[in-house]
Order: C-alpha cells, then structure tokens, then sequence
C-alpha cells in the first residue's frame, strides 16, 4: 500500500484545466521528484495533496484512507507537511519562536514537547546559531533553511518541497541536498518540486513529469531524462 496515492485528480480554474486526471503513487521512504516547465500545474498537485485547493474529480488517499475532503490542517496533523516556494515565515517572530508555532499548530504537540522538537529542528538543520534571530532579518539560504525546518517541526511522514533549492548558489544548494539526505535516511517520504536538475537527481529515486497538467513521463531519473519527449519539452533538446 503506497503511503499517497492520487486517483484521477482533476483541477480546473474557469476554461483552463491545470491538473488532468494525474494518477501517481509514492511508497513510503521513497523521494519523488517532479518536474515541468513553468505553468505545467506542479505547485497545484502539492495544493491539492496539501489540501489548500479542493479537487474538482478524483481522489486523494494518505496512508490507505480517503483524505480528498479533509481540511489543510487536519492533513497535517495527519503527517502532511510542506514548504512553500517564497518562504513565508512569521517576520517579527524568532526562528525558535516560528518553529514552536509549527509544532504546536502544525502538529498538533503540547507546548513542552514543542520546545523539545523545536531544538531538535534547530540542530539538524544548522539553524541553532539563528535560533534567536528575527526570521525576516535572515539570508535566503537561511530563511529556505527556515522553510524546511517548520515543516520538520510538524513531524512529517511526507514532506511536500516547492522549488527550496531556487535561488540558491551552487554551494548553498549542495549543503541542501546534504541535508535532504539526511531527511530521507530517517525514513521521511519527500516529493520534491524543482528546477535544479542535478540538485534534485542527486536525491530522488522517481521522477514524474508534468506538461500542461497531465503526466509527459514517469520512472527512474536516468530514463525519464533521457526520455525524447521530456528532452524536448522541458529541455527544449532535440532527441
């Protein structure tokens, strides 16, 4: 039994149709990246699994049950939790005082054991020298680091990831993909939605290819990204 399973999962605004009948399955432990040109529907399949946007038709199921009618929060409670693609931490809050919020709110913990996963956050994502320091003062590498760590703090058994390696310097992003190694050998469950190619082929084990919001390709990286069809549409390479 896979730990998500989207059946037919369709999304329309008005005429335009972002997300066409997608049918995927990710087991648990594995990292799923997903990849598509701009506007090909990928930040709204992680709103519809998140629960932010409600399916028009289809089916979203967590860990066997049928979630498709449940509230944002209640999916994160449930061990749904996600970055977004511009992090937007609480500014005038400390980086400490942003992870509490998450756990408490997010995961659904008593306060005390909030303290204790928010330092426990701090450590593994090298933010404990940050930990009193206003998050809208903080770099972007940092704040993405934020990013990551609140949805650490809801205490994740998958973990959606928008684009959190965007912006970042070549060094940045190794340090990134080191820390997302880290995640996955834990045992977390990650789809990962990016534009950095190698940062996200360096830890996925699928890769799933969106185009006008239906699947273009699917299966092990080295051949999808050799499939014709993806080199073509979202490398724009011929053959």
């Amino acid at each position: 039994m896979p730990l998500l399973a989207l059946r037919n999962v369709s999304k329309s605004y008005g005429a335009l149709k972002v997300t066409d009948g997608i049918t995927l399955a990710v087991e648990a432990g594995q990292t799923l990246g997903i990849l598509g040109p701009n506007g090909a529907g990928k930040t709204t399949l992680f709103n519809l699994i998140s629960g932010d946007v409600g399916v028009d038709s289809g089916r979203v199921e967590y860990e066997g049950r049928d979630v498709t009618a449940l509230k944002p929060h209640q999916r994160c409670r449930g061990g749904i939790g996600r970055s977004y693609q511009v992090p937007q931490p609480f500014g005038n809050m400390t980086v400490f005082e942003n992870l509490v919020t998450a756990a408490c709110f997010g995961g659904g913990q008593k306060e005390h054991e909030a303290w204790d996963t928010a330092v426990e956050v701090l450590e593994k994502t090298g933010l404990k020298s940050q930990a009193n320091k206003p998050a809208g003062a903080m770099t972007l590498l940092n704040r993405k680091r934020l990013e990551l760590a609140r949805a650490l703090a809801t205490r994740p058994k998958l973990l959606l990831l928008d684009e959190i390696a965007g912006g970042l310097t070549e060094h940045e992003a190794k340090d990134l993909v080191n820390e997302l190694k880290r995640i996955k050998a834990e045992g977390v469950t990650m789809i990962w939605i990016e534009h950095v190619v190698h940062a996200l082929l360096s830890v996925a084990d699928r890769l799933y290819v969106v185009n006008f919001g239906q699947k273009l390709a699917e299966g092990e990286p080295e051949a999808v990204m050799n499939n014709p069809e993806v080199r073509r549409v979202y490398m724009g390479l011929e053959g």
